[in-house]
């Protein structure tokens, strides 16, 4: 376990990048202040405050024993049929090391479907959520204000901007547009995209007559980035706003949903933090409409299933969430890191941190997926997700320094843990395997037969001796890699507006079919990069800040290249040597090898539009949002054509 330290001088400090000019700070365009203390808080002191938040579901401890005992009786189960069929030359170390990754990565996709089949359960049932939100219930009628909050940096202003007005002009529809303000948080440092936030801003104030609604405000010290950015409104101006909710730039959500999460949050004064399911909207290219379409199908079983067992103590994601500012200011304000980065320094996965400790605080933290309304967009193609994940496996990582906090709720530390865990599990996969390869090499009488091993073949070696039990145990692990999409699917079929919205079950089918072929080519290649961030991050290399890619795909062929040419190479070794051994080897590691090999042209397809596109035409990998978008997401489009 990593030390932990709550004062800012002992850590090094992110030195800021130069200011923009302060002629376009544009501190006019802001509310009177309204300060709101936001005290540092410590990781080493604190206790859990006792007793369970009002909107605990009932009996919420039982729901929790059924998750981690299924998990753990799966897991033994699977264990001991693993344990048998080694045990049958003798358990050496080579079998012990195999067993030793075997357990935890069985249980961790354990774990998944067996919330996923809790998910499925719930959405057959239709039962409620324990704060009564729905999205078929009448509107309540507020009496705070809320703040929206869009934080941005170095991002498309006329982009970001046609959304926002999209959002306000969907809340006008409600009748409610009194009861919130708008604030656009700019962390921007390039001059040019400073001026054109400028520009933007003054247009669309004057386009909407926004003049006391609409704020815009740009940092002049950009230190501790997003949290940073949301921190400095905080003890700005977070007094006068009971509630506050935070927009990505690509982010956009329903007028009435933010009434809803608003009208949750006076209706029930111990929720500190309302987490929506963001649908995956408006992708192009063939890999942005793989992750819309798996959001739509499988994300449904997940959310459920995660909401259901996590009850009161859920996860916050950063984005399109409903907070409560007292909560937030009096119980969110993250320390620095002790060290020099890339693990020490502000942390930057701090929403899972800020989550915790209002958790810790006694505040409910709820994910709500019955509301629909709530939208972000993905990457458009691997490269652009791999450079993304490459900073989450960074900010994950970093919670090792976090999850032995003092006072925090164990399922807190569990969403830290897994969130861990996710990225140690790409390198133990590549160790299973290897370490699959090595038991037979071991435990079988080499003999070259002029330049292949004679009859050897992994293959023929753990079916040899007890093939019916190796059959279970690879069909189990099958099962358990694919029953939360099999639920999602069988799930989806039950709900006729959500079958018709994605085209109908046949083409749903082969859309799952058409995912799954390419996640698994894909697989690969993350493994190897995750793998491979895991290390830089070990070794101290830091992951930068930079803007995102939110719409074109495609990439150069130089670029793929100097990308994938290395891992297309290694693929192109391994598998000759592979062949060159025996056949057998290389049937053993054609899945694996075949993505490398193939990693270029997989790139490169699922970072068309013209694939995207075709696909849409034929009504596969659809979404209801693309076949009938609701208003306010046809309003962002429509905006955003114009330019």
């Amino acid at each position: 376990m990593f030390p932990v330290t709550e004062s800012i001088g002992t850590a090094v400090p992110s030195r800021p990048a130069p200011a923009p000019p302060r002629a376009l700070a544009a501190e006019a365009w802001l509310p009177p202040a309204a300060p709101l203390p936001m005290p540092q808080q410590s990781l080493r002191e604190g206790r859990l405050a006792p007793g369970r938040p009002a909107t605990s579901p009932a009996r919420i401890g039982w729901r929790r024993a059924a998750i981690v005992g299924s998990t753990a009786l799966l897991t033994a189960g699977a264990s001991f049929g693993m344990t048998q069929v080694l045990r049958v030359e003798g358990l050496s170390l080579l079998d012990l090391c195999l067993l030793a990754l075997f357990v935890p990565l069985f249980a961790w996709i354990a774990l998944s479907s067996v919330t996923a089949f809790a998910g499925f359960c719930v959405l057959l049932a239709r039962r409620g959520n324990p704060l009564g939100l729905s999205a078929s219930s009448p509107l309540p009628r507020l009496g705070s204000r809320t703040a929206l909050l869009v934080p941005t940096y170095h991002e498309d202003p006329a982009r970001v901007l046609a959304g926002l007005q999209a959002v306000y002009e969907s809340v006008a529809e409600t009748g409610q547009l009194e009861a919130f303000d708008f604030f656009v948080l700019s962390d921007s440092r390039r001059p040019e995209v400073v001026a054109a936030e400028v520009e933007q801003f003054r247009a669309l104030r004057e386009r909407l007559g926004a003049e006391g609604r609409l704020f815009y405000r740009c940092r002049s010290d950009n230190r501790g980035r997003k949290a940073g950015n949301i921190g400095d409104w905080v003890q700005r101006f977070g007094a006068a706003y009971p509630q506050f909710l935070i927009l990505d730039a690509d982010s956009v959500m329903s007028g009435q949903t933010l009434v809803r999460l608003a009208g949750a949050m006076e209706a029930h004064p111990g929720v500190g933090v309302l987490q929506t399911l963001p649908r995956v909207v408006n992708g192009n290219t063939l890999f942005a409409r793989m992750q819309q379409f798996g959001g739509c199908v499988y994300g449904p079983v997940i959310g459920h299933g995660v909401a259901w067992w996590h009850g009161s103590e859920s996860n916050y994601w950063g984005h399109n969430a409903m907070i409560r500012t007292e909560a937030f200011a009096a119980h969110a304000g993250l320390p620095e890191l002790s060290g020099s980065g890339p693990f020490g320094g502000h942390v930057l996965s701090h929403d899972f941190v800020e989550a915790a400790l209002i958790r810790r605080a006694g505040w409910a933290v709820h994910l709500v997926p019955e509301l629909d309304g709530s939208y972000e967009e993905g990457p458009p193609s691997l490269s652009d997700m791999m450079v993304r994940d490459r900073r989450w496996c960074q900010g994950n990582l970093q919670h090792m320094k976090v999850v032995g906090a003092a006072g925090l709720h164990w399922v807190s530390r569990s969403h830290m843990a897994v969130g861990i865990g996710h990225y140690f599990t790409a390198p133990m996969w590549a160790m299973l395997m290897l370490v699959g390869l090595a038991i037979p090499l071991y435990h079988t009488e080499l003999a070259w037969d002029g330049f292949q091993l004679a009859g050897f073949s992994p293959v023929e070696y753990w079916t040899r001796h007890d093939a019916e039990r190796v059959a279970w145990l690879f069909g189990a692990t099958m099962l358990m890699l694919f029953l939360p999409k099999i639920l999602g699917y069988v799930a989806l079929l039950a709900d006729p507006a959500e079958r018709r919205g994605c085209g109908g079950a046949a083409r749903v089918l082969a859309g799952v079919l058409i995912e799954s072929v390419l996640a698994a080519l894909m697989a690969p290649i993350v493994m190897f990069r995750q793998s491979r961030g895991v290390a830089e991050v070990l070794a101290g290399r830091d992951s930068g800040w930079e803007a995102q890619q939110r719409d074109d795909g495609s990439v150069p062929l130089s670029a793929l290249l100097g990308s994938y040419g290395g891992i297309t190479l290694f693929g192109v070794f391994m598998g000759l040597l592979a062949w060159a051994v025996s056949p057998g080897l290389a049937l053993w590691m054609l899945p694996v090898v075949a993505g490398m090999v193939l990693s270029i042209p997989t790139v490169w397809l699922t970072s068309s539009r013209s694939a995207g596109q075709w696909l849409r035409r034929h009504r596969i990998l659809c979404i209801p949002e693309e076949l009938q978008p609701p208003p306010v997401l046809r309003r962002a489009a429509e905006l955003r054509a114009r330019g």
